[in-house]
């Protein structure tokens, strides 16, 4: 629990050298690894499955609707408070709470990408969807797991550089499953075919595992309770349901914030969920898409996110979300561009990076402010709201893409993409006139706000600068 001085204490300008140091430190390095395990799942239900199904002659509607299968992660909160209140018997005594709920989640994820990945979209399209929407769950709840476990390992000081490498390894799992996959699968690649490929990729759980054996069990435990009454049921209602939310709620401009949260990157998430048609659609080849949407965009967004890193230490983060949003704007028109030329492979090359570049910052910084709102007595359950409200944009706003892109063509639909970006802009200006966008890392903690029965009182934050 931070105290009260450290929660306001304004970023510090450290040296460059020494910022780029703590990124090899255990925690931040654990971080990396965790994200490497919570990115990968999602890039084969994204940009991987509108991939294959655009090779195997699924049309760009259908596509679009099939975006809805990761509707899990947009009402992960509502089972948040099971994994903040619950503890797997015997395990969670054995390897902690957090841990355990980890390592049971990401064998069954596993089990459930290798059934995803034999299932035959062309011909049995209802077994495909009911194993997507079963990877998404439980990768969903691997992000709940991942997410608190995160924030509860990582020290104040190292939070912004251990989410900057969080959003590496995220990325690093993205690229795996997206060109990795891709390239497994292709017959310009290995040609193993998409039920092998997406097998193998199901094997990016034991890196997260792997990082959870040195980062220990974490600090929370759940309320062990001996009786199973009807005051039991309402105490864990009370602490695990109730309280997370109605923390967050009370704080001032908390209805702003989430207004904030659900737009910010809409237009950048509807335009990258139809990139991978709209490549497919102007002709590029796999071995274009693997090395200018793949191998180009990541290393833009691995550069991204160790720069927000740094920059989020020296300079804060308000100023960092406005100049990348208004940039990722921009990217939208250069892939509309790009649509407009035809078949311009330095124009894609150029659309992508400056996209993942800065996508990768706002996101960095995005993570970390999300991360410092969230309590540290109710991790996973705030952070699986504000993550869920994040997720909104990508999958009910994403979900009829396809036929705006029908409707406005390629590069109508990256211009509408571009526009779309304003809302989040014009709510992060209020936020900064209000003060709910400020410097410091950890913002925990509501002015006034009562403890549940059994938790540290919270700490106060300082006044907004």
């Amino acid at each position: 629990m931070n105290s009260p001085a450290k929660a306001g204490r304004a970023p510090r300008r450290e040296p460059f050298g020494k910022v780029v140091a703590s990124y090899f430190k255990p925690r931040p390095l654990g971080a990396f690894l965790l994200g490497i395990s919570s990115g990968f799942p999602l890039t084969l239900l994204l940009a991987t499955m509108s991939y294959w199904l655009s090779k195997v002659g699924i049309d760009k509607k259908t596509i679009g609707f099939l975006f809805a299968l990761t509707t899990p992660y947009t009402l992960k909160w509502l089972w948040a408070p099971l994994i903040d209140g619950i503890s797997i018997p015997v395990l969670a005594r054995l390897v902690g709470q957090r841990r355990a709920w980890l390592w049971v989640v990401q064998v069954l994820l596993a089990i459930a990408i290798i059934q995803l990945g034999f299932s035959d979209p062309v011909h049995h399209i209802g077994r495909f969807a009911l194993w997507g929407i079963t990877v998404s769950f439980l990768s969903a709840t691997q992000d709940i797991v991942i997410d608190a476990y995160r924030i509860e390992t990582l020290p104040d000081e190292e939070l912004a550089l251990g989410t900057a490498t969080n959003q590496v390894g995220y990325r690093t799992g993205s690229l795996l499953a997206g060109a990795g996959t891709i390239y497994l699968a292709s017959i310009e690649g290995i040609g193993l075919g998409w039920a092998a490929a997406y097998g193998i990729s199901a094997f990016l759980v034991i890196p997260g595992f792997l990082a959870s054996l040195w980062l220990g069990p974490g600090r929370h435990t759940a309320v062990r309770e001996r009786n199973f009454g009807l005051a039991t049921v309402l105490h864990f209602l009370k602490h695990n349901v109730v309280a997370p939310f109605a923390d967050f709620l009370r704080r001032p401009g908390a209805w702003l914030i989430l207004l904030f949260v659900l737009t910010y990157k809409l237009g950048d998430a509807v335009g990258q969920n139809m990139l991978s048609p709209m490549v497919v659609h102007q002709g590029f080849s796999d071995t274009d898409y693997i090395a200018i949407n793949k191998l180009v965009g990541f290393w833009a967004l691995v550069v991204g996110a160790l720069v927000a890193g740094a920059l989020i230490a020296r300079f804060g983060m308000g100023r960092l979300l406005f100049g990348a949003g208004i940039i990722m704007m921009g990217a939208n028109l250069m892939f509309a561009a790009v649509a407009a030329t035809g078949h311009s492979v330095w124009l894609l090359t150029l659309a992508v990076a400056t996209e993942n570049l800065f996508a990768s910052i706002s996101l960095t910084v995005f993570a970390t402010y999300l991360s410092g709102l969230s309590n540290t007595a109710f991790t996973a359950t705030q952070y699986a709201l504000l993550s869920s409200v994040a997720s909104v944009a990508r999958t009910f706003a994403t979900t009829p893409s396809g036929y705006a892109a029908a409707i406005f063509g390629w590069p109508g639909f990256y211009v509408f993409c571009a526009f779309l970006g304003i809302p989040g802009l014009v709510f992060l200006f209020l936020m900064r006139r209000a003060g709910f966008v400020v410097d410091t890392v950890r913002q925990v903690g509501v002015q006034g706000s009562e403890p549940v029965e059994g938790e540290e009182p919270r700490p106060v934050p300082a006044e907004p600068r």
